[in-house]
């Protein structure tokens, strides 16, 4: 495993962060024998929500009785839509969730802060300020958005450097091989994949602010179990948000590439596309969920893949052949 050091985060973080938003941890149940097994693979990176039900609680137990506190890094989110649509980006909103997570994860501060959707009507200069109190107060370390554009990241930091605080150094945005090419969940999902946002990845190249990658497999897309040659079978596997952000002849096509160098290199398909991320020369962190920590492990092997430029290229269609 590979641990980066993140700007105000008091402990070197693994460049996998595992995801809390599924089961057992959403319903509240006990994964304490999962989470075991992740972390003993030097997994020591979590990212939960404030949205993803009883995930913090679940989380926050596993924590607390392994006596490990010191040695995790957590990464929560704040502020996310209510179920009506209302947007959240609020002093009282945030303070509120903070709260309560602080209160499942059963911790008096979080390592990484982040505001869960971005509402544009709102300054940033407010939530710069709000951060930087929260900061202040011992509750927060490293904070900054999930689905928030690079221009408003920017804003956003313009702001913290003219007075002299504390700016975003943490986003997390959808990115992996797969071009996110629909909103999968509504309500301002940010993408950086797909050759649209080439000026995005290019903003994040050049500040190399870490980019903490969610649905960095297509959520299922690039699982191994979905086969590019059965596309009318994919709906088996993924359900209706991935199927809405990523079923799309392009993705087809990629993931048919992946299973090509797979044979290759001898490994798997989730291996190809994790390998195509940690060869971005991007600052980029991959989110993973699994149930099954032999998965985990693959994940973390898929670091050491040696995929050439010109593969890395061609999965991503940039390149017509090998």
């Amino acid at each position: 495993m590979e641990y980066v050091k993140i700007p105000y985060v008091d402990k070197e973080v693994s460049r996998i962060f595992y995801g809390t938003a599924g089961q057992p941890f959403m319903t509240g149940g006990d994964g304490g024998e999962l989470l075991d097994a992740v972390y003993a693979l030097g997994v020591n990176a979590f990212d939960t929500a404030r949205v993803y039900m009883l995930a913090e609680k679940s989380l926050g137990k596993w924590i607390e009785d392994r006596g490990i506190r010191d040695k995790v890094v957590i990464l929560s989110k704040c502020a996310h839509p209510s179920p009506f649509g209302r947007k959240r980006v609020s002093e009282k909103d945030i303070r509120r969730d903070l709260k309560k997570s602080l209160d499942y994860l059963r911790t008096d501060y979080i390592d990484i802060y982040l505001l869960h959707r971005d509402d544009p009507e709102v300054p940033v200069g407010e939530i710069v300020e709000l951060f930087n109190s929260l900061r202040a107060e011992g509750k927060i370390g490293a904070f900054g958005g999930s689905n928030w554009t690079h221009q408003r990241i920017a804003e956003a930091n313009e702001y913290a450097y003219s007075h002299n605080l504390i700016p975003f150094t943490v986003s997390s945005p959808n990115f992996g091989l797969a071009d996110q090419v629909r909103d999968p969940w509504g309500g301002g999902c940010v993408t950086i994949s797909g050759p649209e946002n080439e000026a995005a990845r290019a903003w994040y190249q050049e500040n190399q602010m870490p980019v903490i990658a969610y649905s960095s497999l297509g959520r299922g897309l690039f699982s191994g179990k979905v086969k590019s040659g059965e596309p009318e079978k994919a709906s088996e596997i993924m359900d209706g948000n991935a199927m809405k952000g990523y079923a799309c002849p392009e993705n087809f096509e990629r993931l048919r590439r992946c299973e090509e160098l797979a044979q290759k290199y001898r490994c798997t398909v989730p291996q190809i596309a994790m390998a195509w991320i940690y060869r971005q020369p991007l600052n980029c962190f991959a989110v993973v969920s699994t149930t099954k920590p032999e998965r985990m492990q693959e994940n973390i092997q898929a670091m050491e893949l040696p995929l050439t430029e010109d593969e890395v290229l061609y999965l991503d269609l940039r390149k017509e052949a090998l």
